[in-house]
């Protein structure tokens, strides 16, 4: 394997040497601990399907994501071993029966999840192996599962093979026909409550990672403004000791400056304290506005901390 190690500077890197790799250059299964390592978190199919016999499979795929809306069209990849080159049940049941339900995994069932991507023989139940309850579907013959908060029934439209060799994925083209969902975790307007449904998600190795908490934040969209962006920063405050690029990105979100009238009302009824108390010692008072402009950025106040900023060479 050949590695260079180059370095470089970045507002958003601290630590500098990088390792390049080609793909073509190193195993499949390092390819897969980098894949899987660097791309997360990754949402979870816990995908239902059965056989021609009407067996019962469940398995797990975190190769899975939402792709459209209308159509709604649901994607996940049943790879192939990349110790073995063999095909999981899965693929060989959509390949005989197109039908499958996705369900949603939280926080409540991960284990039993877990539990579910055992290497059981075709035939056997992942239901009955890992306790999550079988019940009818109302547009296709998969079951679902009872106790995932979002069940999707869908119809599989396509198949596609991305190759014949061993950590090869299946791309799954599912078109949903119907949609489940929990009442318990829906919001006043029937929306679904991103912290009810506690959702947990892949990383790499045997790490997962859950959606609740301290884990949870918000950024607005930028759908319809412009952020003024980084190259129209003060110098100043692109060269802060105290701004990090995190608080920097947020300051160059805002799509216009605040005027100098608004500065000075901020000014005199916000900051008179510090200005008066350092009026001796501007580096510290500098040092003194960043600091309460982060502090006003962690409260997503972005124009109050742009208002505090601007202040200084007012």
């Amino acid at each position: 394997m050949k590695i260079i190690i180059h370095f470089t500077k970045s507002k958003f890197c601290t630590f500098e040497p990088m390792l390049h790799i080609n793909p073509q250059d190193i195993s499949v299964q390092r390819l897969h601990h980098y894949l899987l390592g660097a791309v997360g978190p990754r949402p979870i199919a816990l995908a239902s399907t059965i056989d021609l016999e009407g067996n019962k499979n469940l398995a797990p795929f975190s190769f899975f994501n939402v792709f459209s809306a209308n159509p709604p069209i649901l994607i996940f990849s049943p790879a192939r071993s990349g110790r073995t080159n063999s095909l999981k049940d899965t693929y060989h049941n959509v390949k005989a029966v197109p039908e499958v339900v996705i369900n949603v995994v939280n926080f409540a069932i991960v284990e039993a999840v877990s539990l579910a991507s055992s290497p059981y023989p075709p035939g056997v139940s992942e239901f009955e192996k890992s306790g999550l309850t079988a019940v009818s579907s109302d547009t296709i013959r998969p079951f679902r599962v009872k106790e995932s908060p979002v069940q999707f029934e869908c119809k599989v439209n396509q198949v596609i093979e991305l190759g014949s060799e061993g950590g090869a994925g299946n791309l799954i083209i599912c078109e949903v026909s119907k949609i489940h969902l929990d009442e318990a975790i829906l919001d006043a307007d029937g929306m679904i409550d991103t912290l009810r449904i506690d959702l947990v998600a892949r990383m790499g190795a045997d790490w997962y990672c859950r959606a609740s908490g301290a884990n949870l934040f918000e950024i607005k969209k930028p759908i319809t403004s412009c952020g003024i962006g980084f190259d129209a920063l003060p110098k100043d405050i692109l060269n802060s000791a105290i701004l990090n690029p995190h608080d920097l990105a947020r300051l160059a979100g805002i799509e216009s400056l605040p005027n100098e009238t608004e500065v000075n009302e901020y000014k005199l009824l916000e900051l008179s304290e510090i200005f008066l108390s350092l009026a001796e010692n501007p580096a510290k008072m500098e040092e003194a506005l960043h600091k309460k402009a982060k502090d006003l950025l962690k409260s997503h106040q972005i124009r109050e901390a742009w208002l505090t900023l601007l202040s200084f060479n007012d």
